[in-house]
This record gives structure tokens, C-alpha cells and sequence, in this order.
């Protein structure tokens, strides 16, 4: 009896293992048939390639707007701009450029459009610095001189055309921007979408990224490349023209835009690369 059992455990112990191993073969057969999960490659931005022009807004002729302390909007512009550019290439855009335009208002606006179209970058970034209507303007005086000034806004703001024939990547660009400037602990101002502005009055696409629809602006509504429009902050604003003035601040401004550069580069075929060799 003790004989019998025995051998029927074992009978049974081999049919058990039999059965194991044809489990295993079936998965293993299973597991092939299943084709491995491909892994995503994250896009990458090739910096040598991708080229950004930094446009000086207005021009020595044409100053713009006058800060709180009689200083050109000019100056403001093309400093910063000089800083950015210094920036990105720093970062490894090395085919950044930097547009000085010169002339009366309208006469340059149509040489920096035509310069722009025919440079064709992968990304225009003009930038400005902002003031207020006149009716918003009060006097008083600063080392002996009478100037005038406006406290009531600060902030920077973000600027794109639905003219313009690559809206999308002048969009997504200018969201990368806000979005940059708003890490760094910048804020835009709303007061744009207020209707005290009359006619200056703009709609606000990105109400998180602080960008606004503006599509009169030549810059913008001409080019044929991806464009935006900074106005880096308020210089009739006393405090703000200050803190314009500081270099931290403006590290901060130049810091956030080669960071947006750097994110809509990555996945974002360079131009140059795209057009078809000849």
C-alpha cells in the first residue's frame, strides 16, 4: 500500500511539472508576440541651427516713448536687446541677431519688415518698452527738469498678430515667454482689457501667460516668421523706470527669454534646415 501511494505521487508530481513548463512556454510565446513599447525620444532643440533676431524697437531718430525721468525708450531697448542677445548666444544660439534700424517711425517699420522677411529667422522677438495714453500723465520735476510720469501700472506684456501667417508659433512662442517671465517672478499688467485704454484697448488670448492680440502692428502682422512683441515694462512708471534700470532685473528678462527660445526650439524644425536645398 505504502508502494502504491508512492508511485502515484510521483505520477502526479510529473504531471504538475509537465503542466508548469507548458505555462511557461505559452508565455514566453505570449511575451514575443507582444512587440516592445518603442520609447519616446523627447524633442530636442539643435541651438546651432535655430536663429533668433532681436529687433531694437524704434530707432535714434524715432525714440518712442520718454520715461518718467526724460530718457528715450530707445536707449531702454536697445540695451536690453543687447543683453538678450548676449544671452542667447551665451546658450548656444549662435546665430542670433541683433536688428538696429535707423530712420523716421514708418520709414524704419518698413525696413525692419523687409530685413526680417529676407533674414527669415526662426523667430522674430521686438523689444519695447511701454508708457501710458496722455490723458493718464502728471507732472513733476527731477534734477531741475519738469517731466511727466504715471504710477497707476507696471508689468510687462506680450504682443502677437492673428495677421500674421505663422500665428501658431508666434503664439505658442509668446505663451513659452509669459510663462518664462512669470517663473522668474515678473508680472504682466491687465490693464490692457480695461476700456479706459479706448482704442488702445486689446484682447487678452493667454490670461496666464499675460499675451495680447494686437494685429496692427507692422512688426507683427508683416513678417512672414514667427513674431513677438515685448514691452519688457512700464518707463513712465517712476519705480519701474528704476527697476528697469537694474541690471538683476534686466538678467531676469534676458534669463526667461532664452529659456522660451530654448522651448520652442525644441521640436520646432529650424527654418533654414526645412527649405529645400538648391
Amino acid at each position: 500500500m505504502i508502494t502504491s501511494c508512492r508511485c502515484v505521487a510521483i505520477a502526479g508530481s510529473v504531471l504538475i511539472l509537465a503542466w508548469l513548463a507548458a505555462l511557461q512556454s505559452a508565455s514566453s510565446q505570449t511575451t514575443a508576440a507582444v512587440p516592445a513599447k518603442t520609447e519616446q525620444v523627447p524633442p530636442t532643440c539643435d541651438r546651432a541651427q535655430f536663429r533668433v533676431l532681436v529687433d531694437v524697437g524704434h530707432t535714434a531718430q524715432a525714440v518712442g516713448a520718454r520715461s518718467a525721468r526724460g530718457l528715450p525708450e530707445f536707449d531702454f531697448n536697445l540695451r536690453l536687446a543687447k543683453e538678450i542677445d548676449e544671452r542667447l548666444i551665451s546658450a548656444g544660439f549662435g546665430k542670433t541677431g541683433l536688428m538696429v534700424t535707423e530712420g523716421p517711425a514708418q520709414l524704419s517699420l518698413t525696413r525692419r519688415v523687409a530685413r526680417t522677411n529676407s533674414l527669415a529667422p526662426d523667430l522674430l522677438l521686438s523689444i519695447h518698452h511701454d508708457s501710458v495714453p496722455d490723458s493718464f500723465l502728471q507732472k513733476w520735476e527731477y534734477e531741475g527738469s519738469e517731466h511727466t510720469f504715471s504710477d497707476r501700472f507696471k508689468g510687462h506684456s506680450i504682443f502677437v498678430s492673428w495677421d500674421n501667417p505663422i500665428r501658431s508659433l508666434s503664439v505658442r512662442f509668446a505663451r513659452f515667454l509669459g510663462l518664462q517671465l512669470k517663473t522668474h517672478g515678473l508680472q504682466y499688467t491687465p490693464h490692457y482689457t480695461r476700456s479706459f485704454m479706448g482704442h488702445r484697448q486689446r484682447v487678452l488670448v493667454d490670461a496666464e501667460a499675460g499675451v495680447y492680440r494686437y494685429d496692427q502692428l507692422r512688426v507683427l502682422r508683416e513678417t512672414t516668421v514667427p513674431s513677438v512683441l515685448l514691452e519688457a515694462g512700464s518707463i513712465i512708471n517712476r519705480d519701474e523706470e528704476l527697476l528697469l534700470d537694474s541690471a538683476d532685473h534686466r538678467a531676469l528678462i534676458s534669463a526667461a527669454v532664452a529659456e522660451a527660445v530654448e522651448n520652442s526650439c525644441a521640436g520646432m524644425p529650424s527654418r533654414r534646415m526645412a527649405q529645400p536645398k538648391r
